[in-house]
Formats: C-alpha cells, sequence, structure tokens
C-alpha cells in the first residue's frame, strides 16, 4: 500500500465510523427491501471493504466476479485468499467463448490498444456482456465505485436506477461512493482484510492484466488503467448509462 495513514488518528477514525455505520445500514436495507440482491465485486480495495462488511453482518446478498480470462496473477490468488478468510466462493462469470473466439479472430488477440472502439468490444465481451448474465433476475447491485476515482465518476450517486441492466432495469447502489481513498485503506488496515498484492507495487486500480499498469506518484489513481486513451473514455462499459 503506498498511502501513508496514521492508523490512531482520532478524526480519521471517527469519520471511518461514520462512514461504516451508514454503508452498513444501506447494505441491511438493499438486503431487506431488494432481494435479490447481487454485489459484483472487481476485488479492488473497495471491493475488499464491501465483502468484509457484506460476510461479516452475514447479509442475504450475492457476491460475484467477473473472470475475464487476462487478469493478472495476483487477483486469482486474492479470489483464492477470499475463500480461505470468508469461506466464500466467490460466484464467478466468464466470457462466451464464441464471442471471445470471434472477436480474437476477427481483430486479432490484442486489438484493444488499436482504438477505443475495439477495446470497448473486447469489454463488451469480457464484462459487460458476462454482467448482463450476473444480473439477470436482480433487484438490485451493488459496486465499490467511489466519486473520487476518475473524472468520469465525479458526482457518482449513492443510488440510482440502472435501466440498462437486469430485467428490465434495476436499482445500482454504491456504498462507498464519498468514501475517500484513506477511509478505505484504513478500514482494510484496521480490520485485517485481505487485498490485490498489486496495491503495494503502485497498482492503485487493477483490471485485465493487459490493460493495467502501475502509476507514478502525482498520477491520478486510474493512469494505469487504459493509460493510453484520453481519461475521459477510461469506463469499461459496466458503469456507463446505454441506450
Amino acid at each position: 500500500m503506498s498511502i501513508d495513514i496514521n492508523l490512531d488518528d482520532p478524526v480519521l477514525r471517527e469519520a471511518l465510523a461514520t462512514r461504516v455505520a451508514a454503508a452498513r445500514a444501506l447494505l441491511r436495507e438493499i438486503a431487506d427491501d431488494f432481494s435479490p440482491a447481487a454485489f459484483a465485486s472487481s476485488l479492488g480495495a473497495e471491493d475488499m471493504v464491501l465483502t468484509d462488511l457484506i460476510v461479516g453482518d452475514g447479509l442475504p446478498i450475492d457476491i460475484f466476479s467477473l473472470d475475464t480470462g487476462r487478469l493478472p496473477l495476483e487477483t486469482y490468488d486474492l479470489i483464492a485468499a477470499v475463500k480461505e478468510r470468508y469461506g466464500l466462493a466467490l460466484q464467478l462469470y466468464y466470457p462466451r467463448h464464441d464471442l471471445a473466439e470471434t472477436y480474437t479472430r476477427t481483430h486479432g488477440i490484442n486489438a484493444f490498444y488499436e482504438s477505443v472502439e475495439r477495446r470497448k468490444g473486447c469489454c463488451f465481451v469480457r464484462k459487460v456482456e458476462p454482467l448482463q448474465r450476473a444480473l439477470a433476475g436482480r433487484k438490485a447491485w451493488i459496486t465499490g465505485m467511489r466519486a473520487q476515482q476518475s473524472a468520469t465518476r465525479d458526482g457518482l450517486p449513492i443510488r440510482a436506477f440502472d435501466a440498462a441492466n437486469g430485467d428490465g432495469g434495476l436499482e445500482k447502489f454504491n456504498p462507498l461512493a464519498d468514501w475517500s481513498e484513506r477511509e478505505v485503506w484504513a478500514y482494510l488496515k484496521l480490520n485485517g482484510v485481505p487485498y490485490n498484492a498489486l496495491h503495494d507495487k503502485f497498482y492503485p486500480s487493477i483490471g485485465c492484466a493487459p490493460c493495467t499498469r502501475a502509476i507514478t506518484p502525482g498520477e491520478d489513481v486510474r493512469a494505469g488503467r487504459w493509460w493510453w486513451e484520453n481519461p475521459q473514455s477510461k469506463e469499461c462499459g459496466l458503469h456507463v448509462k446505454r441506450a
């Protein structure tokens, strides 16, 4: 972890306690009022906070992740660590083999570097379509997104209606929308929550291995994602409104 945190700071602890209480209350509300609900974990630092809260409170919220087939080794190691720590076997959704084969045969194995259109095409096959399957029949889904993560997430609401997923739409919740990076890491450290080893190698945001790099001090936390693109285009399609 590259961020410096004083875990004994009373101001930080008080702020974190307030954040945690609000997140726990919201997760309980989702479990009670929007069943069946699911948490889409990308296995990032924020997602590990939510995993710890959901499992710790025994909430009936399914937790799933998208295995794109091109994840870093460290992410698979974390999947194993989640099972060991929580006894939780994540529900993994994979790309449809026919769509993946068609994409790579038509465009090439690394075509996502060639243009935003082809990168988003790859993301659709490996992430968006599997997400649509994962959310079928749900009344709500939960993410670990934070408003401070990137320009594309500024003003992120805690709750919004997602008309593009589910059976005719469903509620989407971002319980950590107003959390700071310091609060996320303070929670992980204070509670001994496992996290992706790449975070300690200056990877604050982790996706597929070919599309993720380490960042340098002073760079935006999502600068390492699709680093060859304009910051305004840096979303895979999971969290972009679609017609």
